[in-house]
């Protein structure tokens, strides 16, 4: 599940998500070198997503194919080549001596794209009526929560242009995260949040669907949505009213269109980018070759970024609790072994990730062993205390032995009450290293014994499945967007968290469960995701960070894999490429120009 996305905080994360995730394809309904033609009559990007989007509600959305980076600036930008704070919607910021209060000034004349002026009033409506208010389910919240409490900052508006953020206690990143999400208007979306439904939510949460005219969409960022043309593609226009512009006062982005095409194989992005077609390709191991051979007679360049800030794991659903109907989410016999240590352990040395690496990402890859992205201070080196699991099957068999599993005469796996050891790998079917992956899983674990069945579904489909239905045995899958700072990840580790996908509670909206039971080690990561926030002093942050790994490497709720090189082939007349694993070919998007 790529997501991260769930756990972004600065815009570049947004947009770069977007736009270095985007893939090319062929539509048989609308044939993109149609698109390519019309280039000569305006500047634009014609590149591809995996997947349509699930929502246009910035607030609400969990999935990673999502259109907000282009319809949405932040108040404060973080430079991912400097990796230091700039301006953005805001002009200026003022942080008090003890870090516990913010004053965010505006840029004068802001308005939003339908041309009404953006003022402090939407900047707290947006956070208290929508990412701060309890009955709005938004993985938002969770990044902003501070302390054992979890308490929420106040925001209040000093006049026209100025807002100040306070909070009670220390809180580290507190800057990058008010300053780093999207403000929504207040006049288009105040009524509806207010309005609560016959079924007692807000109709906020039924705001902007996807089944909303795109025009309708109002936002503050480079573009608008032109129109949006279900499992093919969403078109996206220049925003007249956008605040920046260049030094001689043209006004800003230059490129006019962003075409956005839907596919839901990587089979078909070589095929479309090779003829033409697109301007840009996540260039996927399996294609490096062949690329890197036709990069100046296709006239593109395949950028390197080396690791990643993504993450590639497995995850088994630890969850012990049960549906509205009294039914277990989890079969309790499975439950039984993956809420075992051992278990998980016995799975992480039975996995060959050299051979994975080789193969499926064609040497073109990294092997991962923590959440926290590698070239981060805060990532726990090996001999610091970090555990590494590497292809062991004699310990694997071991560990099971030890933890009360057999093997009957045809060397098949069995628990201590005679179940054979058989579960289910969830993955989503767009990315094919994916398949490749999870077949490799599978004749991996079916040499300790243990029997592997696939199932295989579209993005949006198995994104429901692990956040709404919750039944599900294992997920193959990753999220995006890490970064350097490791709060971003809070809503996958806390454990009030709407991406604590391993052992996900219950979320606002959602139906009632019951049974939900949570582990030590879980409280234990919880309190120290607090703590970290907490401590203003680098070194003691570290301490921290590296505690949490050290917990997390022991009990494997994810069990890490491979990580593929950020690698990014971009057509020869884009001007101003400043390409980087943070942010990608596209984060300055707005001052990128288009050549003959």
């Amino acid at each position: 599940m790529k997501s991260p996305s769930i756990f972004f905080a600065i815009r570049r994360f947004w947009l770069t998500l977007i736009l270095t995730s985007a893939i090319a394809l062929t539509v048989t309904a609308c044939n993109p070198a149609n698109f390519k033609s019309a280039a000569a009559q305006v500047p634009q990007i014609v590149t591809a997503v995996l997947s349509e989007p699930s929502t246009f509600n910035y607030a609400l959305n969990e999935s990673a194919y999502r259109v907000f980076g282009f319809l949405y600036d932040s108040l404060i930008n973080e430079n991912p080549v400097t990796t230091k704070l700039e301006p953005a919607l805001a002009e200026a910021w003022e942080v008090s001596e003890d870090g516990q209060r913010i004053v965010i000034t505006l840029q004068s004349g802001i308005k939003w794209s339908d041309g009404q002026p953006m003022t402090a009033d939407d900047v707290v409506f947006t956070y208290n009526e929508i990412y701060l208010n309890p009955k709005i389910p938004t993985s938002t919240k969770d990044t902003l929560r501070i302390g054992d409490k979890g308490s929420l900052p106040k925001v209040k508006k000093i006049d026209e242009r100025r807002v100040e953020f306070s909070i009670q206690e220390p809180f580290a990143p507190f800057l990058r995260y008010v300053g780093g999400i999207p403000i929504m208007p207040a006049h288009v979306l105040q009524k509806a949040v207010r309005t609560i439904g016959s079924g007692g939510n807000s109709k906020f949460l039924l705001m902007w669907g996807t089944g909303t005219d795109p025009k309708q969409i109002v936002g503050n960022g480079p573009y608008v949505m032109e129109s949006y043309v279900s499992s093919q593609r969403v078109i996206f226009r220049r925003n007249p009213y956008y605040w920046r512009k260049d030094a001689q006062g043209n006004p800003q982005p230059y490129i006019e269109r962003i075409v956005w095409q839907i596919i839901e194989s990587t089979e078909n992005q070589l095929i479309s980018f090779r003829s033409g077609q697109l301007d840009d390709l996540e260039v996927t191991p399996e294609g490096f070759s062949l690329l890197k051979r036709e990069e100046k007679r296709g006239k593109f360049k395949i950028y390197n970024g080396g690791q990643g800030t993504s993450t590639s794991f497995i995850a088994f659903n630890l969850s012990k609790a049960k549906n509205s109907q009294g039914k277990p989410f989890v079969d309790p016999i499975k439950s039984s072994w993956f809420n075992k240590k051992e278990f998980r352990q016995a799975i992480a040395y039975a996995l060959d990730r050299e051979t994975m690496k080789i193969n499926a990402y064609r040497g073109l890859g990294e092997l991962q062993n923590s959440f926290v992205y590698v070239k981060s201070p805060y990532f726990l080196p090996l001999e610091k205390g970090l555990k590494v699991y590497n292809y062991e099957p004699d310990k694997s068999k071991k560990l099971l032995l030890q933890a009360g599993f057999k093997y009957n005469d045809q060397n098949q796996l069995l628990d201590a009450n005679g179940n054979r050891v058989r579960f289910t790998i969830l993955t989503n079917s767009e990315r094919k290293i994916r398949g490749d992956m999870a077949s490799q899983i599978r004749r991996d674990l079916g040499n300790i014994g243990i029997q592997v069945d696939l199932q295989i579904l579209s993005f949006n489909s198995y994104l429901e499945k692990l956040k709404v239905t919750h039944n599900w045995d294992c997920y193959l899958g990753g999220f995006a967007g890490g970064g350097i700072e490791p709060h971003g990840a809070s809503n996958i580790w806390r454990i009030a968290g709407a991406s604590h996908a391993f052992n996900l509670g219950p979320q606002p909206g959602d139906p009632p469960m019951t049974g939900w039971e949570v582990s030590d080690w879980e409280k234990q990561i919880d309190s120290l995701y607090i703590k970290g926030a907490q401590v203003l002093d680098e070194n003691k942050r570290k301490e921290i960070y590296y505690e949490y790994q050290r917990i997390a490497s022991e009990q494997l709720p994810f069990i890490h894999l491979v990580e593929a090189l950020n690698l990014q082939a971009v057509r020869d007349r884009f001007q101003g490429i400043q390409y980087t694993a943070l942010g990608g070919p596209f984060w300055n998007l707005y001052e990128l120009k288009v050549t003959d």
